[in-house]
């Protein structure tokens, strides 16, 4: 049975963060300029549109590989 309980709260902890996450997409793109920022590549010609967020990938992978050494250490 503890088998189960832990997986229970695993699964909890995990939507909720699936919540948080679901959120922040959903609303930060009108607070933060997050996919706009200065240096992603954007570019359209006639039916044709090319749009590479390399600066936001680059800040996003810095904010997650903090955030999760972070939490890694116990």
């Amino acid at each position: 049975m503890g088998e189960f309980n832990s997986f229970g709260k695993m699964l909890m902890v995990f939507g909720v963060v699936m919540l948080f996450i679901g959120f922040f997409i959903t609303y930060a793109g009108k607070i933060f300029p997050i996919g706009r920022l200065p240096g992603d590549i954007f570019v359209r010609k006639g039916n044709f549109t090319f749009y590479f967020p390399i600066v936001t990938s680059i800040i996003l992978s810095i904010i997650l590989t903090i955030l999760l050494n972070f939490l890694g250490r116990r």
